[in-house]
């Protein structure tokens, strides 16, 4: 069975579920489930094949270029880390469906859910490296969600910042570790990798590739200093806490540093980085969790702990440890998600989480403190819960791991002490809540919650029952199944039993039991004495640590601002050709500058051509300061001689694409003229500064420098060693590989299709950025003084009428006449493009060229009684992409490289024979978002420059008129 269907379902679901009416509260859930649970038996399934050892794989080439594919890989530990996410999953859906409110949004709860759980999916069964850290920063934007999925309030939007920053930065630095790492090894791929580990230890970028992965491991599982971000995030709804900060994104990093244990342990930089931090983790984390006032608050930093608590075995060195850790990262999440449910059980029903308010639920909830004081007993290590077992072998790790000082001592005190805070706060975070006198003051009357909701912390408490009484016949089958896919031969005997009889980890263990009663005693009765005095830990707040970074990079950031930033356009465009010069000078800083050879006499025309060219860039930059218009249309004559150029040198396709680039521009920059302040007339009479002269200089020198540089390296580039090489090998491979003989488009769709992936986005991306600065600034429809727009109340003007009123009309009825002519000869560019000049980019501008000559005899009107005009630039934008993006992984489905064009032969009655290839709808993607993007950046100038064509309003009724919200496009 294919691992494929474990991956994509989720990621379907999500799109189903927010496809659904927002009233299907009911369906929205069991399709959530349904999926979860789906999940999780097809990983059930797959056992069989990972129980004797094996590794399931599936492949499709991706970049094979790089040596990079779209592989999954599961063995035993990625089946075991899959079970985990799935059935969690599916349990923390049903708790949700009783635990959000009707007037929640749940369609975008379930939605992000099953986005975020494909995502830890994507980590766990990730079989290359570049393709794990896709995911692993998929998940932070997914949690990023789901933490602000309440984004009504302030603490939610600011917690779900912090932790975005934390570990999208975090993954940042996993992405440079990666690369590295794969850059030794010669392969990404996680077999290969794995196999390497001797090799990657001995190299000199260990250190750094070491400090580059912890970073991103550490940062995801909320270690030391890093920390900071999960306690804040606990102003996230309490399923969402249950699944992400117990059992699935705190369980990402400690996840990666047991997957890679075999690479990067066995040295001293190892334990001191990652034990280093575990333990830091580990005791910090139960320290402040003794103090919180949130039942929240109490388990995030009692994760912080557990986590440090995993993290300190994964940096041991020791296989005995590794069991240990990959066993209490299963225990964790079983008692951890529990008391999550638990929490938000007492705050659903109750309406507050404060442990100051709360008290004696025992006895309206007698099932609900049931089920959590088992799972605070498993998290405090009581006899006879999995909690109990996994901390006994750590203990037995702390005392028999031997080397210096603090290996031989250090580790087993901070162990007690910190297993006695754990005690501490599992037994103040049940008696506060449960026990003692019946709280009095509650929002709401405490009850027990609805069966269903009950149930999947159930079913977590009898497992934490079930592990903890009988873990060999249980757990212990999965967990072999899992250290074995880790450690192969070298995997240890172990012996998951309650008994080893008396011992020295039982005896830390019983006293960290009494260490943490007498503890609790202490501290109450200091409380009692001084209510007001706020424990020591308080002094290390990592939320006003990370405030002050911060604030110190915002004063940073502000101190660069006020220097290089000016609203002046031309200051800023020295600073931007300055360090683009600098930048490309470093590569000929000690090499030899090429030698200038020219093979082919220089034509007269074509030297007379590039004369009128220079002279119109020479008289567009004198002219652009009070002269606009005139610097304008000089600037097309440069634009234009470079389009004669390429049609000189054999080039249609670019000639074309270039005059038409330039027709688009110069109108749209024409449009854009109008929103420049008036120069003052006068201002050339004025003489002018001393230091204008040295300004003026000083720009045309880095010109020049840049301009010369420019053409200096593309002439390097193109008469370097196997430059000829280069174009013969398109020209040799277009017709059988791309399928097409003009070679430019080939090169375009096929060769480099990525890199027009790219460029589209990026074009989209542009327009719609235009339309977000201009949308807020349109006129309203009184401020427009057009003839016709003034009718009675209760009438329908049309829109027709109004546009083809006046001087203009004659030209207009001609151009839309002339309309779908110029639509059809640019389908007729768009279907030719791969055998003839012509192509989807230069069809899109043909047709984005028709649009503007429509508005230039025409005009565009803003006509209130109908706001939307027929044009949906936005729509074209979104199908352009879409059918882009589709094609360019339909090939996956038939096992190719991304991007690979598929053909087909169609017979067609009174045709013939028509060859049909993935290419030409790709190329239509280009021509839609062309169009659409060209006709959005136009409609929003036009109707600003319709705005300005009248007389300008006063400043008053210019300010009343920015302050106004325009109405919304489609």
């Amino acid at each position: 069975m294919s691992l494929a269907p474990i991956l994509i379902l989720p990621f379907a679901g999500s799109l189903a579920v927010a496809l659904l009416p927002a009233n299907a509260r009911n369906l929205e859930a069991w399709l959530a489930g349904a999926v979860a649970l789906a999940c999780s038996v097809l990983v059930v399934l797959q056992f069989p094949h990972v129980a004797q050892g094996g590794v399931v794989r599936a492949a499709i080439p991706w970049i094979p270029t790089l040596g990079i594919d779209f592989s999954l890989r599961l063995d035993g530990y990625a089946w075991l880390f899959a079970l985990l996410i799935t059935t969690m999953g599916a349990l923390v859906v049903l708790y949700a469906r009783y635990y959000l409110s009707p007037a929640d949004p749940t369609a975008r709860f379930f939605a992000f859910f099953l986005a975020f759980m494909g995502s830890m999916l994507g980590i766990v069964l990730s079989g290359n490296l570049v393709q794990l850290v896709i995911f692993w920063e998929m998940t932070s934007l997914s949690s990023f969600m789901l933490i602000a999925y309440w984004h009504h309030r302030l603490d939610a939007r600011r917690g779900a910042r912090m932790a975005f920053t934390m570990t999208a930065a975090g993954g940042l630095c996993l992405l440079a570790g990666v690369l590295m790492l794969g850059h030794i090894v010669g392969s990404y791929e996680l077999d290969q990798v794995l196999a390497s580990g001797a090799l990657v230890r001995h190299h000199p970028w260990y250190p750094a590739i070491l400090a580059l992965i912890a970073i991103g491991a550490l940062s995801k599982s909320a270690q030391f200093p890093f920390h900071v971000w999960l306690p804040n995030a606990m102003a996230a709804p309490t399923p969402v806490s249950a699944y992400l900060h117990s059992a699935t994104m705190v369980m990402a990093g400690v996840f990666l540093l047991a997957r890679l244990w075999p690479v990067l342990s066995g040295t001293e930089e190892w334990f001191w980085i990652i034990s280093g931090t575990g333990l830091c983790s580990l005791v910090l984390g139960a320290c402040a969790a003794t103090f919180q006032q949130d039942m929240k608050g109490v388990l995030a930093y009692s994760t912080i702990s557990h986590l440090g608590l995993i993290t300190l075995l994964l940096g041991m060195n020791s296989e005995l440890a590794l069991a240990a850790a990959i066993f209490h990262m299963i225990n964790h999440a079983t008692f951890k998600a529990s008391l999550f449910m638990a929490a938000g059980i007492v705050d659903h029903e109750t309406g507050t989480r404060d442990l100051g308010r709360l008290s004696g639920l025992r006895r309206a909830m007698p099932i609900t403190t049931l089920l959590a004081t088992v799972a605070a007993a498993s998290m405090a290590g009581v006899p006879l819960l999995n909690g109990f077992i996994s901390k006994e072998m750590f203990f037995a790790e702390t005392v028999f791991i031997s080397g210096d000082w603090f290996r031989n001592f250090g580790l087993p005190i901070a162990a007690v002490v910190a297993a006695a805070f754990s005690v501490a706060y599992s037994i103040r975070f049940i008696s506060q809540v449960f026990f003692g006198p019946a709280a009095r003051d509650l929002p709401r009357a405490p009850h027990e919650p609805p069966l269903w909701m009950l149930v999947p912390s159930a079913l977590l408490v009898l497992a934490c029952l079930v592990v903890g009484m009988l873990p060999s016949i249980t757990l212990g089958p999965l967990l072999h199944v899992a250290i074995r896919s880790i450690l192969g031969p070298a995997t240890p005997s172990y012996d998951l039993a309650i008994w080893h009889g008396f011992n020295l980890p039982l005896a830390m263990s019983l006293l960290a039991l009494i260490g943490g009663v007498l503890l609790l005693y202490v501290l109450r009765r200091r409380h009692r004495a001084e209510p007001a005095k706020a424990p020591f830990i308080y002094h290390f707040d990592g939320r006003r640590s990370y405030g002050y970074l911060l604030e110190w990079l915002h004063e940073f950031a502000s101190f660069l601002h006020a220097r290089s930033f000016t609203t002046r356009l031309q200051p800023q465009l020295l600073l931007v050709f300055a360090a683009t010069l600098l930048v490309a000078l470093l590569p000929l800083l000690g090499h030899p500058w090429p030698k200038p050879s020219i093979g082919v006499p220089l034509d007269p025309l074509f030297a007379l051509l590039w004369v009128a060219g220079g002279l119109c860039a020479i008289g567009a930059a004198t002219q652009a300061k009070y002269r606009r218009l005139a610097a304008l249309t000089m600037a097309g004559g440069a634009g234009l001689a470079t389009s004669l150029t390429f049609a000189w040198f054999s080039a249609p396709d670019l000639a074309l694409t270039q005059l038409a680039v330039e027709i688009v521009t110069v109108i749209l920059i024409l449009l854009g003229l109008r929103w420049l302040p008036p120069r003052v007339a006068a201002a050339e009479t004025v003489p002018a500064a001393p230091h204008a002269h040295a300004r003026r200089v000083r720009d045309l020198t880095i010109a020049l420098l840049c301009g010369a540089g420019l053409a200096a390296l593309a002439y390097a580039v193109m008469t370097r060693p196997g430059h000829s090489q280069t174009s013969l090998f398109f020209l040799d491979r277009a017709l059988p590989d791309g399928g097409g003989t003009n070679v430019v488009n080939v090169i375009l769709v096929d060769f480099r299709g990525f890199d027009t992936l790219g460029e589209i986005t990026v074009l989209g991306i542009v327009a719609l950025t235009v339309y977000a600065l201009l949308r807020r600034f349109r006129p309203p429809p009184e401020s427009i003084d057009a003839p016709g727009l003034h009718e009675p109340a209760g009438s329908n003007p049309d829109p027709d009428a109004l546009i083809s009123s006046g001087p203009m009309k004659i030209p207009a009825v001609l151009t839309r006449l002339l309309t779908p002519m110029a639509a059809l000869l640019s389908l007729f560019f768009l279907l030719r493009g791969h055998n003839l000049p012509g192509g989807g980019f230069v069809a899109g501008l043909i047709m984005a060229v028709t649009i503007i000559l429509q508005y230039v005899v025409g005009g565009v009107v803003w006509v209130e009684a109908r706001p939307r005009p027929r044009l949906q630039p936005q729509t074209w934008m979104a199908l352009g992409l879409l059918t882009a993006g589709l094609i360019a992984i339909s090939s996956w489905w038939s096992r190719q490289t991304f991007l690979t064009a598929q053909g087909w032969d169609l017979l067609m009655p009174l045709i013939g024979s028509i060859h049909i290839s993935t290419t030409l709808i790709f190329d239509a993607g280009v021509y839609m978002l062309v169009i659409g993007a060209t006709a959005l950046i136009l409609l929003v100038l036009a109707h600003q420059s319709l705005r300005f064509s009248r007389q300008p309003p006063t400043t008053q009724a210019r300010t009343n008129l920015t302050n106004r919200r325009a109405p919304q496009w489609k």
